[in-house]
């Protein structure tokens, strides 16, 4: 719970700069005019999050904050009298039952595949638990709280308890929305659940996990004080209607056999059933489009609509602008994303004339036969609405002929089967719908120089061999061993960071990296003695790590990682961070500005610490609601992700010395064996789908830093892809920064076998920059790889030179 006497100014500004646009990502699903209530009254609560309220994911998406606010905290500071509190005594036995045998399964398991407990139970998730508990409390209203957790390491499933709800759950939640005039039922959720047994229920907030003040929003939300105005950026839908995946959790092999058709494209072109479609979400209030009206010049395309507030509370509404292709030698979606704007907030009464434009070329398919990006000729039909299924014919863009914009090289391999395609079908012309000639000459084809010159710095020039490998490899203690070497120096300069670059060349700076996508994930405490930084206790150890472990086992954790206790009389110093909404939510508020000043806070946080880059965002495409970090991920759809990324860039850049790391590039989109797993996909999908946020974030806002994903790609690892970091990266996107691995643990295995992990000497000869964490085995691979020929010393001094040079940037600005 708060205790605010004890915070820091930044942390006080933080909150209270969240706290207002909160909101904003939450989605209103159903509803019937009962909420907002008049006043605080007494409200029967009822669910797991309403005590266990989650803020965000587990694993890399855990943030030390000072504190959260619960939901119950949230409500009773807003004056409201909570009954029903013994049905939360018999809850948390119930669970604690649940989470003993959880654990014990899960040893046997672990033990059984002869694995770490630890690393094998990383981001595994009890279940709900199923319960018969009373529903006999009072009230003038209730709700009842549905949580779920996931995280980094593991994905989630289709069972009760996760995806689906429980039989508990289901029979209480329709209990009390019979029983209540006034019931809201609330997701404190960081993905899709399946909530077809309960589409009954009148009233439904998609929540979300909004960080320190998640309880906070909930009661302004209840109290009208709030106006919920976010919009969905995954379709919610049954289980069995999103795309069949049979090898989803294939160990080796997995193949993305739906192509482009990922999200709504599948559900809008095949029509299928959503529950709620992606762009959907209601208000408080009600709103009005009026006729938009559709402009071009030459390629850029620009929309206006006026929106008005028809209701009786002040509101913001979302514009979102789709466009249909025509399908010719390519087969093409029935419509696409291409513009979304939102609204300032509007009284009632008032409106306001939203603008909102995109550019011809950005809307290219992938031709893999010609390796080029096409517009075909055709009728490209521009609609305008509030959500996919909501949308209405604006205007026709005729183009007279097929023109290339981008001729590009395919690059990514091949797969062995077909993308699903799409059945022809023939647009025909809205009437009354203004036709605008497109000019095909208006639209240039871009071309691009794979063959660059790269520099080298002279100093760099003039390292030995031995020191110009080190700048590639993360700092590392080359007497470390086992665990310790695994892990790198992180904390060597900052506490809990998770990295630095290396620090031992003369007169080469290092950037010191550290974790988080929903904020900065440091030690909370920590003392300084003549060894260095040292966390306090359990300090550095995520919580939904150290709830696994027993006492004994806690104590291991400590000295292994590095903890302690510290000397009397030495002090204790705080690192405490601010916890923002997870990916997913922040989409939801489809408001860049509102993104922008997350990173903001962010920023200011990082200099504050002396942290050079913040590895996040992440923008991974929410392929299938399984994937266990799709909370901290924005959106199935690559627009969405790559504005949003692009916004929390310069965001956080706009600090001195302060730079993200978008990641995971790319096709990162399951948990399960995500070191060796082979993502097998199409060149078309890759580019239209997996590729196109990271080339939109990366044109808008340059990123200091990219940080490559774990699996293969057509069996070559990502960080060892040539054609991914430097044919597309570099030379497609124009990226100017430094390319990163994710924490690549001890390599095992064949050295050229897809069985394994990524190594130094491949990721260095396709231009990855640093090798992270690091530790000698690393550097050692390196070297060997460079007497070998595996990569020639000059690729090895262009990469350092990059690697100085940003090194230079962040620690001089």
């Amino acid at each position: 719970m708060k205790n605010t006497t004890a915070m820091a100014d930044y942390e006080l500004r933080h909150i209270e700069a969240l706290r207002k646009d909160l909101a904003g990502c939450t989605v209103l699903l159903k509803k019937d005019g009962s909420f907002p209530l008049e006043k605080p009254c007494t409200l029967a609560a009822y669910g797991s999050g309403v005590r266990r309220t989650i803020r965000g994911g587990t694993g890399s998406g855990e943030v030390n904050s000072r504190y959260i606010v619960t939901i119950e905290e949230g409500l009773q500071q807003a004056g409201f009298t909570l009954t029903g509190m013994e049905w939360h005594t018999g809850y948390e036995q119930a669970r604690e039952k649940a989470h003993k045998a959880f654990l014990k399964q899960l040893k046997k398991d672990a033990k059984a595949a002869k694995q770490s407990f630890i690393l094998y139970g990383m981001g595994k998730v009890m279940p709900e638990p199923e319960y018969d508990l009373p529903l006999n409390a009072e009230g003038d209203a209730a709700i009842y709280v549905v949580s779920r957790i996931s995280g980094e390491g593991n994905d989630r499933t289709p069972l009760k308890g996760d995806i689906r709800l429980t039989d508990s759950e289901v029979r209480d939640i329709l209990a009390l929305d019979k029983k209540f005039t006034r019931f809201m039922l609330v997701l404190n959720v960081g993905g899709v659940v399946d909530l077809s047994p309960v589409m009954s229920v009148r009233n439904i907030l998609l929540l979300s996990q909004l960080g320190v003040e998640t309880g906070c929003a909930l009661a302004d939300i209840l109290l009208g004080k709030a106006n919920p105005s976010g919009k969905l950026t995954t379709t919610w839908a049954a289980f069995e209607e999103y795309p069949e995946m049979p090898d989803f959790e294939d160990m080796n092999e997995t193949r993305y056999r739906e192509g482009i058709y990922v999200g709504y494209r599948y559900f809008d072109t095949f029509r299928k059933k959503a529950l709620f479609p992606f762009g959907y979400g209601l208000s408080y209030t009600e709103f009005r489009l009026g006729t938009a009206g559709v402009e071009a010049n030459g390629a850029q395309v620009t929309v206006r609509t006026t929106v008005e507030n028809t209701g009786t509370m002040a509101g913001r509404q979302v514009v979102q602008v789709y466009l249909s292709k025509p399908a010719g030698k390519l087969d093409a979606p029935r419509q696409e994303l291409c513009a979304f704007a939102k609204t300032r907030t509007l009284t009632p009464g008032k409106a306001e004339t939203v603008t909102c434009s995109f550019s011809l070329p950005e809307m290219a398919a992938y031709d893999a036969e010609t390796a080029s990006y096409i517009l075909e000729a055709g009728d490209h039909l521009v609609r305008v609405g509030v959500s996919s299924a909501e949308t209405v014919p604006a205007a026709v863009l005729h183009l007279g002929k097929t023109v290339t914009t981008l001729q590009a090289k395919n690059v990514l391999g091949s797969t062995d089967f077909t993308d699903l395609t799409a059945p022809a079908a023939a647009m025909e012309r809205p009437e009354g719908v203004p036709v605008i000639e497109i000019d095909p000459a208006s639209i240039v084809c871009e071309t691009i120089d794979y063959a660059r010159t790269e520099e080298i710095l002279p100093e760099v020039d003039a390292l030995t061999k031995e020191d110009a490998a080190l700048l590639l490899i993360g700092d590392f203690d080359p007497n470390a061993k086992g665990f310790a070497s695994m892990i790198g120096t992180a904390g060597r300069h900052v506490c809990g960071a998770a990295g630095e670059s290396c620090s031992t060349v003369k007169g080469i700076p290092w950037l010191i990296m550290a974790d988080g996508p929903a904020g900065l994930r440091l030690a909370k405490e920590y003392y300084e003695d003549g060894k260095g930084k040292h966390a306090v206790g359990n300090a550095l150890m995520p919580d939904s790590i150290m709830e696994m472990l027993s006492g004994p086992m806690k104590l291991v954790m400590s000295l292994m990682g590095g903890n302690g206790k510290p000397k009397a009389g030495c002090e204790i110093k705080t690192q405490y961070c601010t916890a923002i909404p997870i990916g997913t939510a922040l989409a939801q508020s489809f408001d860049t500005d509102f993104v922008q000043r997350c990173g903001d806070i962010v920023g200011e946080e990082m200099e504050h610490f002396g942290v050079h880059l913040w590895l996040a965002p992440a923008l991974n495409i929410h392929r299938s609601i399984r994937c266990g970090r799709n909370f901290e991920y924005y959106s199935e759809d690559p627009l969405v992700s790559g504005k949003m990324a692009a916004a929390m860039t310069r965001g956080v850049q706009a600090h001195k010395g302060c730079g993200t790391t978008i990641k995971h590039y790319a096709a990162n989109n399951k948990e399960y064996n995500r070191t060796r797993n082979n993502s097998m996909v199409s060149e078309r999908a890759m580019r239209e789908i997996y590729l196109k946020g990271f080339g939109i974030c990366v044109r808008e806002s340059q990123p200091k830093a990219v940080m490559t994903s774990y699996n293969l790609l057509n069996g070559t690892h990502t960080a060892e892809s040539r054609g991914l970091v430097t044919d597309i990266l570099r030379a497609e996107f124009g990226y100017q920064g430094i390319v990163m691995t994710d924490w690549v643990t001890p390599t095992t295995g064949d050295a050229r076998s897809a069985h394994r992990d990524s190594q130094a000497q491949y990721v260095a000869a396709a231009g990855g920059d640093l090798f992270m964490p690091g530790n000698k085995g690393d550097y050692d691979n390196l070297l060997q790889g460079i007497d070998s020929g595996a990569v020639t010393l000059e690729q090895v001094k262009i990469n350092a030179s990059r690697v100085v040079k940003m090194a230079r940037a962040l620690t001089q600005e």
